[in-house]
């Protein structure tokens, strides 16, 4: 059986965006059971040369659900400049999701072999809509999922692996 674009992006955007709503929620009743606002959390950075939580929960969004309109657009390129405090974090990430559960499977299968082309400044980098999505949103998406994870529990939120898994395809 061939495995179809929109299992390989959507499928997997929507597992790990439901852990990313997971563990936000539980940053955010660690910080109300502790007395601390969640929104200092929103400036922490593991090492002072990376971009900071605020930055690592926009691109999980941007590298999903924007992926997906990048891919039908054509174009792609970094996040806008975000001012989002804890709350609206949190709603960026389930915008996405509700996003990418609108999607048909027909609809996203339909972009393999469409054009994208990422440009940041002076810097072009021509893909197949399924090259894309497999070789550069996928891996920023996973790894600024991963660094939202490793700020939470750099500021002591009780998670574990089972948390950035999300909802696997069990069989039954």
């Amino acid at each position: 059986m061939a495995i179809a674009l929109y299992d390989l992006s959507v499928g997997c955007f929507l597992q790990t965006l439901g852990a990313v709503e997971g563990f936000l929620a539980k940053g955010l009743a660690h910080c109300t059971e502790k007395g601390i606002d969640p929104n200092e959390v929103v400036e922490t950075r593991l090492f002072a040369d990376m971009l900071p939580f605020r930055f690592q929960v926009v691109a999980v969004a941007h590298h999903s659900a924007g992926a997906i309109e990048g891919a039908k657009a054509g174009k792609f390129g970094p996040p806008a400049p975000s001012t989002a405090d804890y709350a609206g974090l949190q709603k960026l990430v389930a915008d996405a999701r509700a996003s990418l559960e609108k999607l048909k499977p027909e609809e996203v299968n339909g972009l393999e072999g469409k054009d994208v082309l990422f440009t940041v400044g002076e810097l072009k980098l021509p893909f197949k809509a399924e090259g894309f999505l497999q070789t550069f949103s996928l891996p920023n998406f996973h790894f600024h999922a991963t660094t939202a994870y490793d700020i939470l529990r750099h500021k002591g939120v009780p998670l574990g692996k089972r948390d950035y898994m999300g909802r696997m395809k069990i069989a039954k």
